[in-house]
């Protein structure tokens, strides 16, 4: 997501400047797995708490809250200590959203695993707003483009690989547990203690290796060729800019993209180890996971092609129809083409994300930060969608329930065809905020 504060610096940093991009492209890999592997915390605290759909949602939001509550602080952070000391910030937060885990898996509290995954989200929040733009200045202006596109590849291998992590060190030992019916209240006391262990040791894991990056940034952060931040944009000036169509509809349809995406992923897991679906362990289903998110990296490899030769907004189009196409296949069939569709799905999600928001600023000249910014906010999106898909769930079935999504992707379709065409210019033209990474 992109910063939120003022324009971005010009581009064109010194070569000492330039040697700081690789450390901070290894951010994009960092947030994106600690973002991905909530979809496998999910339903391990459903088995673990015997949470309903809805319940196992509220991971979820206490995740992509946090998107809403801490965007605009953090991009005051910036513009107050610079891009170097706001990622060692959000470091430590992440490092100690991280560490929350254990507190909460040793009183086996739920609410305990929600405080850790807000204050996990919101240092992954601060992160992303120092970030994406950081990339974007690095070098010079014409491969801007290049360098936060290899970066979103790097995010994509990290949601790809955090399934797999998980499925191995949480769901795996889940799984293995006696069925609680057959335990007495201290054995069930005994056995919850210890999954809720598996649970808290990938996050501690990612808490050291997040404690040698901020010792890393904080080492760099007087480098000379370091760029500075400007001044941070004040959110009425940002809500007046909703008074902008085409940017107004892209804000919803970043909301109801993220709320769509991380619903599918959220309930996934417990969908296809479904009789009726795969049938699969959760282990098994954990790692299929995967997969839905890998097809966002392939569709971005493909979409790179696509998009530079077909209208961005008919593409967009086509994208999200399909995707409405594989929720009806999945929704209204059972055995494994309902799974493998819904698995699909994330092919298609692989280029809405950073269409829409480039469709939604287009336009908007030397106005981009503040429109960036609306486009960040909605990723809060994420947070109300997937409880609400999970409470239809409980009351209809997953399979059904995925229909919240689809008329997501309705909205979306529709958006990329009203805007097929190149938006006109509202503002002049000046140094732009960089497209972020999802």
């Amino acid at each position: 997501m992109a910063a939120m504060g003022g324009a971005a610096p010009a581009s064109g940093a010194s070569g000492k400047g330039q040697a700081l991009l690789p450390f901070v492209i290894l951010l994009f890999f960092a947030w994106g797995f600690s973002t991905c592997l909530v979809d496998l915390v999910a339903p391990a605290l459903k088995s673990l708490f015997s949470l309903s759909n809805f319940e196992t949602g509220l991971t979820q939001f206490a995740f992509f809250i946090g998107y809403a509550v801490v965007s605009l602080p953090a991009s005051f952070l910036l513009a107050k200590v610079g891009y170097l000391r706001t990622v060692v910030v959000g470091l430590l937060i992440m490092m100690v959203g991280c560490l929350m885990f254990a507190p909460a898996a040793n009183a086996g509290v739920y609410e305990g695993f929600l405080a850790a995954l807000f204050v996990l989200a919101s240092g992954i929040t601060i992160l992303q707003v120092a970030a994406n733009p950081l990339v974007a200045i690095l070098g010079k202006s014409e491969t801007a483009s290049a360098r936060l596109t290899f970066a979103q590849f790097l995010n994509s291998v990290g949601t790809f690989l955090a399934p797999f992590v998980g499925a191995a060190l949480i769901l795996s030992h889940i799984e293995k547990a006696p069925d609680p019916a057959t335990l007495t209240a201290a054995q069930l006391a005994v056995v919850r203690h210890t999954q809720a262990q598996a649970v808290q040791t990938p996050y501690l894991i990612i808490a050291g290796v997040l404690l040698a990056l901020a010792v890393l940034f904080w080492l760099l952060r007087k480098n000379p060729a370091a760029p500075r931040a400007e001044k941070a944009v004040g959110v009425g000036e940002m809500l007046g800019m909703l008074k902008y169509p085409r940017l107004a509809f892209a804000v919803l349809c970043i909301f109801v993209y993220v709320g769509a995406e991380v619903a599918i992923g959220t309930y996934m897991t417990t969908y296809l180890s479904q009789p009726s679906t795969l049938g699969l362990t959760l282990a098994k289903a954990g790692s299929m996971v995967a997969w839905y998110w890998g097809g966002a990296t392939i569709g971005r490899f493909f979409g790179s092609f696509i998009l530079a030769k077909v209208s961005p907004g008919k593409v967009l189009t086509v994208a999200s129809l399909a995707a409405i196409v594989l929720i009806l296949v999945s929704a209204f069939s059972v055995g494994p083409q309902a799974g493998y569709a819904l698995i699909a799905i994330g092919f298609f999600n692989s280029i809405m994300f950073p269409t829409i928001f480039t469709l939604g600023i287009e336009g908007m000249g030397h106005r981009t930060p503040q429109a960036s910014g609306l486009l960040c906010m909605a990723i809060v999106g994420g947070a109300i969608i997937p409880p609400a898909t999970g409470f239809l769930g409980d009351h209809f079935g997953l399979g059904l329930a995925f229909l919240l999504p689809a008329v997501c992707y309705l909205v979306i379709a529709a958006f990329g065809w009203s805007a097929r065409k190149p938006a006109p210019a509202l503002f002049a033209q000046d140094e732009l905020a960089p497209a972020p990474a999802e």
